[in-house]
């Protein structure tokens, strides 16, 4: 069985454990804490897509403080309309993304706890990411990614972790269209199930490949739009492999990361193979240089 096969069983045995704690000890500061997982508030909401909900992964102290890192950090756009279709409805509120790289010992915490859940591991994954977003374009469906990342990787995507930080009044569910579930509150956002709906604290957990490392394209995603109050929720990436990190400097420069990008791109793949060529929010690009692309 390969790494990744190993790591995709023992985290598929943990969510389905009913054992009724998993704990893990964290020393923080002079005092012991205990980071109890309790498999029976994980939901096994498909399989295909794997996808899982645990309940109450967060508390709402621990969502008010990462709201507040993010606030400390955030770069707003004032909500402008970017090319990933997202836009803010009469301007009501901005946007803003932050990524939550930095000594904490509550997020250390969150960190631990993910590590105790999933089995996945932490070398393979981004720091949390905190998005907030207010009222949305009704015809709009958006992703969890955003266009702008402090840090990007050249690592395929393994799975996604999802946050929710506050309570949604209208939208913001996760939507899987393409899933083998045959529902619509899978793939219409008037039809969602209120088990879909954004609750503060919940976290979901959806693998993009299955568990032979190819691509599952079930897993393909939406985010309905917000439409009545505010969404504030974070993202955690996992990869196949421990990730090289580019900072913002190293990702704005224009290079290619292999000496037969020139051929390549003379045989049209920069058109052929965008993602792997151009790149994409998941990957970085390998002949970005060579497919005019920065």
């Amino acid at each position: 069985m390969s790494f990744f096969g190993i790591f995709c069983f023992s985290s598929r045995k943990e969510l389905r454990n009913t054992e009724p704690h998993l704990e893990t000890m964290i020393q923080s500061g002079s005092s012991i804490q205990i980071n109890r997982v309790d498999p029976s508030r994980v939901v096994t909401v498909s399989w295909r897509p794997r996808v899982f909900m645990y309940n109450g992964f967060l508390t709402d102290e621990e969502c008010d403080h990462l709201i507040s890192l993010a606030q400390g950090t955030k770069e707003t756009s004032e909500g402008k309309d970017d090319d990933s279709g997202r836009t803010g409805r009469n301007r009501l509120l901005a946007s803003s993304t932050s990524l939550l790289n930095m000594d904490d010992n509550i997020l250390s915490r969150i960190e631990e706890r993910v590590s105790a859940w999933t089995l996945l591991p932490k070398e393979n994954s981004k720091p949390l990411q905190v998005m907030h977003y207010g009222i949305e374009d009704a015809k709009n469906n958006v992703d969890y990614f955003g266009n702008k990342s402090a840090i990007v990787s050249s690592e395929p995507l393994m799975a996604t972790l999802v946050f929710y930080l506050s309570n949604v009044t209208q939208g913001g569910e996760i939507l899987f269209p393409k899933s083998e579930v045959k529902s619509k509150i899978w793939s219409d956002c008037t039809k969602t199930s209120d088990s879909l709906r954004p609750i503060k604290g919940n976290a979901i957990l959806f693998f993009t490949v299955h568990p032979n490392s190819s691509p599952d394209m079930g897993s393909s995603h939406s985010r309905c739009p917000v439409l009545e109050g505010e969404m504030w929720y974070a993202t955690k990436t996992f990869y196949l492999r421990a990730i090289k990190v580019f900072s913002d400097s190293e990702a704005s420069e224009c290079t290619d990361e292999d000496g037969n990008c020139s051929s390549w791109a003379a045989l049209g793949e920069c058109e052929k193979n965008p993602v792997y060529m151009i790149g994409s929010p998941d990957y970085y690009g390998t002949c970005r240089k060579s497919c005019n692309a920065c």
